[in-house]
C-alpha cells in the first residue's frame, strides 16, 4: 500500500526561510557567485562568556535531564529578566523554557486551539505563524497591515476581524519582516480591543526586542494593560539578541494554567530544553549585556547604509526599520516592468527570481510573509556584502524596462 500522510501535513508547506536556502546552496554549489541576504541570524559568533560557561557544565558533568519547564536557575533568571527590563512580575509556575522560541509558539497553539479555532496574524507575519496554527487545527485569519501605518494592524482592522471562533491575536515586535514596532498608545488602542472581547488571548513574540534602533526603551503591552496578564503568553528566547540561534533556547511567562499545559504537552515531545544550552542561555540572561549596545550599533550602521544606496534605486521604496535586522523592501513599481530576456514582473516572487537569476542576489518575496508586493533582506551580514547586494540589486532593477 502507498504511504498515506496525515491530512495536517498535506495542510502546510516546508518554511519559506528553508526553500530560499536550499536554492541558494544548491546555486553555490553549480559554481555560481549568489549574495544571500536570506537567513535571519546574527552574524556574530556567540560571546566567549556564554560558550564557557555550556564547556563549564559539561566538565562539572551537568549534562543529564531537567525538570521539562527548565532549570529552576535558568527560570528564575527568567523572571529577574521580565522584572528589571520590562516590569512584569512572574512566579516560577509561570515560565517554560522550551527547545526555541519556535517551540514555545507551537506548544501554546497546540495546547489552545481546537478544530476551527482562529488565530488573528497581522501581515506581514513571520512565515510560521499560519502553518503553526494549521497543524494544531486552528484557522490563520490574517489581517492586512496598513502601509500607510508603517505596516502595524489598527485597531479598527483588529476589531473587524474578531469572530467568536477567535482565540489568540499573535502580536511580533519589533516586527519580522518589516522591523516596526508599536508605541504605548497604539498598544493601549489594541488592548481596549482585546478587552472588550475576552475569549481573545494575546501572544506577544517579542524576540526581537534589544535590537532596536530609536534608543527608548520598549513599553510593554501589559505595562500599558495590565488588566490582560491573565491571558497574555510573553515569549522570547536568547536565539536573536545574544547570537545563539544553534543552541535553540526559547522561553515564555504566562497563566499558570497554560503554561502547565504547555509543559505536560512538552513531557510527551521533546521533555527538557538541552542541559548544556540552559547553562548557556543563563550566562547569557545573567551575565555581561554590554556588547548588545555594540552590535546594535553595527546593525544600524548597516541599516543606514542599505536606506541610503537603494534610496536612489527608481521602483524600490524600503521602509525604514525601527528594530530587527531586515528591510522591507517596497517593489510595487516594478510590476508590469520586463527583464530584457521577456520575462514579466507580475508578483513579488517575479522580482525576487529576477535578483536571483540576474544579480546574483538572494532574498525573500513578501508573499512569504502575507504582504506583496515586497521582499525582505537581512541586514545582519558585513557591511561589504550589503554593499555588493545593494549593487548588484540597482543594476538588475535598472535593467528592467516598461512594456
Amino acid at each position: 500500500m502507498p504511504l498515506r500522510l496525515a491530512s495536517r501535513i498535506r495542510s502546510i508547506q516546508s518554511s519559506p526561510s528553508s526553500a530560499a536556502v536550499d536554492r541558494m546552496l544548491q546555486a553555490r554549489r553549480a559554481g555560481r557567485d549568489i549574495v544571500s541576504l536570506i537567513v535571519g541570524e546574527p552574524d556574530f559568533d556567540t560571546p566567549t562568556h556564554i560558550r564557557e560557561a555550556a564547556c563549564a557544565a559539561i566538565r562539572a558533568g551537568k549534562t543529564r535531564y531537567t525538570q521539562t519547564a527548565g532549570t529552576e536557575e535558568l527560570r528564575r533568571a527568567v523572571i529577574d529578566k521580565f522584572k528589571r527590563e520590562n516590569g512584569l512580575s512572574y512566579g516560577l509556575d509561570n515560565v517554560i523554557v522550551s527547545s526555541g522560541a519556535k517551540q514555545v509558539l507551537f506548544n501554546a497553539l497546540l495546547a489552545t486551539l481546537d478544530d476551527g479555532d482562529e488565530v488573528l496574524v497581522p501581515a506581514p507575519y513571520w512565515v510560521s505563524y499560519p502553518d503553526m496554527v494549521r497543524v494544531a487545527g486552528g484557522v490563520p485569519v490574517v489581517i492586512p497591515a496598513d502601509p500607510a501605518n508603517g505596516l502595524k494592524v489598527s485597531a479598527h482592522a483588529l476589531e473587524a476581524a474578531i469572530t467568536p471562533r477567535s482565540r489568540w491575536l499573535v502580536l511580533n515586535f519589533p516586527s519580522n519582516p518589516s522591523g516596526t514596532c508599536y508605541c504605548a498608545a497604539e498598544m493601549a488602542q489594541i488592548a481596549a480591543v482585546l478587552e472588550r472581547h475576552p475569549q481573545v488571548m494575546l501572544l506577544t513574540d517579542e524576540v526581537y526586542e534589544h535590537i532596536r534602533y530609536d534608543n527608548t526603551p520598549m513599553i510593554h503591552p501589559l505595562v500599558v494593560a495590565p488588566h490582560l496578564s491573565d491571558r497574555t503568553l510573553v515569549v522570547n528566547g536568547v536565539s536573536k539578541t545574544y547570537a545563539m540561534t544553534g543552541w535553540r533556547i526559547g522561553y515564555a511567562a504566562g497563566p499558570v494554567e497554560l503554561v502547565q499545559a504547555m509543559t505536560t504537552l512538552q513531557s510527551q515531545s521533546t521533555s527538557n530544553a538541552t542541559t548544556v544550552a540552559q547553562a548557556a542561555a543563563l550566562a547569557a540572561l545573567t551575565g555581561p549585556q554590554d556588547f548588545i549596545a555594540h552590535w546594535v550599533c553595527i546593525y544600524r550602521q548597516r541599516r543606514d547604509r542599505v536606506l541610503q544606496l537603494l534610496e536612489g534605486v527608481e521602483g524600490l521604496r524600503c521602509i525604514e526599520p525601527q528594530g530587527a535586522f531586515y528591510i522591507y523592501v517596497d517593489c510595487a513599481k516594478l510590476i508590469g516592468r520586463v527583464s530584457a530576456d521577456g520575462q514579466a514582473m507580475r508578483t513579488d516572487n517575479d522580482v525576487v527570481s529576477h535578483l536571483f537569476d540576474n544579480a546574483g542576489v538572494a532574498v525573500m518575496a513578501g508573499s512569504a510573509f502575507g504582504a506583496s508586493p515586497y521582499f525582505r533582506l537581512s541586514i545582519a551580514v558585513a557591511m561589504e556584502t550589503l554593499e555588493e547586494a545593494c549593487a548588484r540589486m540597482a543594476r538588475a532593477v535598472r535593467s528592467l524596462h516598461v512594456a
